[in-house]
C-alpha cells in the first residue's frame, strides 16, 4: 500500500521541519510514503473562491483509484489503536492508494467533499495547518508500530 500527504500551503518553522522530516525517515521501513506540499491560492477574492482553487489544485494530484481521507475537524475521531486497525483493514482489502489531505486556512471546497471516501479528525481542537501535518505523521507512524507489535505505543 501507499500513502500520500497533500497538505495546503508549506511551513518554514524549523521544528516542523525537521520533526517531519524524523518521522517521514522513520516511515519508510513500513510503507511507501510521499509527501506534496501545494502553494497557497492567495489572488481570489472570497473564501469560497480560494477552496475552490485550493480543491482544484488537490484534486489533480488524487487518482481516481486512491482512497482519499480528509484531515477535517468535522471528521471521525480514532483512538491510535483504533487508526492502526483502519489502516490494516486497508491493507487486507488491498487498497493501493491511501491519500490524506490537508486542506487550507479555510477548509475543503465541496468538489473535495464529495469526491472524499472518509473525514478523520485528529481532535475537537484546532491545530494550525503546518503543526497538523506533525501530529498526522507522528500518528501514521504510531499506527505502523502497533500494526508491528512494537513497543513505540504504550497501552
Amino acid at each position: 500500500m501507499q500513502i500520500k500527504l497533500i497538505v495546503i500551503g508549506k511551513t518554514n518553522t524549523p521544528f516542523v521541519k525537521e520533526g517531519f522530516e524524523e518521522y517521514q525517515k522513520r516511515l519508510k521501513h513500513y510503507v511507501n510514503f510521499t509527501y506534496a506540499e501545494l502553494p497557497d491560492v492567495k489572488k481570489q477574492n472570497t473564501h469560497e473562491q480560494l477552496k475552490k482553487a485550493e480543491g482544484e489544485r488537490l484534486l489533480q494530484q488524487v487518482n481516481t483509484s486512491d482512497k482519499l481521507v480528509l484531515l477535517d475537524e468535522k471528521g471521525k475521531m480514532f483512538r491510535s489503536v483504533e487508526f492502526a486497525k483502519q489502516i490494516e483493514k486497508w491493507q487486507i482489502q488491498s487498497v493501493p492508494s491511501v491519500v490524506f489531505a490537508v486542506g487550507g486556512a479555510f477548509g475543503f471546497s465541496e468538489e473535495v467533499y464529495r469526491r472524499a471516501d472518509m473525514k478523520i479528525s485528529l481532535s475537537p481542537m484546532t491545530f494550525s495547518h503546518q503543526m497538523i501535518r506533525l501530529l498526522f505523521i507522528e500518528q501514521l507512524y504510531r499506527a505502523f508500530t502497533i500494526i508491528k507489535g512494537e513497543k513505540y505505543h504504550h497501552e
